[in-house]
């Protein structure tokens, strides 16, 4: 069985650029989706934070005031409560062997910008997939996950690489804006990756080789569907 490790934030909460807190979390339809559409094919989902933290959802990702219309929001809540048990007792990202996994998935929201982003595990095990060219995905601000992945010399290990993510468009017309510690496009960019966006809350999905990359929740499902093409379960 193909067997899949979707790499859920731990945070609920993010620094902003004044110094406050924000509360965070994951998006649902990041992970609600993507998990439905993996696992409808027979792919095996695990899950895992750091620590092997309960993760937390973004509110505002169940909420019209996130842009999610009641209807989806509600289906959101019904699958992630499918998923109650591993949601509660996820695997720690210092536990996980690569030799376990056919891919890694990196959902989004806020969240990843606070932890995964500077995980010294889950960058090993990035490291470590892209090196045996195992399946990388990641979507929206769970590309900022990618970040933590540094080769020996202290590169980025995507530098180079072409890959999309939540725009600095996007983050302007419907995230943080200026409150933002940092825009994750351009701090992309500045790390060497080749970043391709389209038009803000379109379906994009980007893939080089190994990397499979989404723009935002909207990519969602084509980006999950990416992933199964390239395990050859489409």
């Amino acid at each position: 069985m193909t067997k899949i490790l979707m790499v859920i934030s731990g945070a609920d909460s993010m620094q902003l650029a004044d110094g406050s807190s924000h509360p965070t979390g994951y998006w649902a339809e990041e992970v609600a989706a993507s998990h439905q559409v993996l696992t409808a094919a027979g792919a095996q989902v695990s899950i895992a934070t750091p620590g092997g933290v309960r993760p937390t959802v973004d509110a505002l990702s169940l909420d019209e005031r996130g842009g999610v219309p009641e209807a989806d929001a509600q289906r959101f809540r019904t699958y992630l409560d499918g998923l109650a048990d591993q949601l509660a007792a996820p695997l720690a990202l210092s536990d996980v062997r690569l030799d376990d996994y056919d891919a890694l998935y990196l959902p989004g929201g806020h969240a990843p910008m606070a932890d995964l982003t500077q995980d010294a595990d889950l960058g090993r095990l990035l490291t470590e997939a892209d090196a045996a060219g195992r399946t990388v995905a990641a979507l929206c601000h769970g590309v900022a996950g990618l970040l933590s992945a540094e080769r020996q010399d202290g590169g980025f290990t995507f530098a180079a690489r072409t890959l999309t993510s939540f725009s600095d468009e996007e983050e302007r017309q419907g995230g943080l804006g200026d409150k933002m510690p940092y825009y994750l496009e351009s701090r992309l960019r500045e790390r060497g990756a080749g970043v391709e966006t389209g038009p803000a809350w379109s379906t994009t999905v980007v893939v080089d080789g190994n990397l499979i990359t989404g723009q935002n929740p909207q990519s969602s499902t084509a980006t999950a569907e990416a992933v199964l093409k390239a395990l050859g379960l489409r």
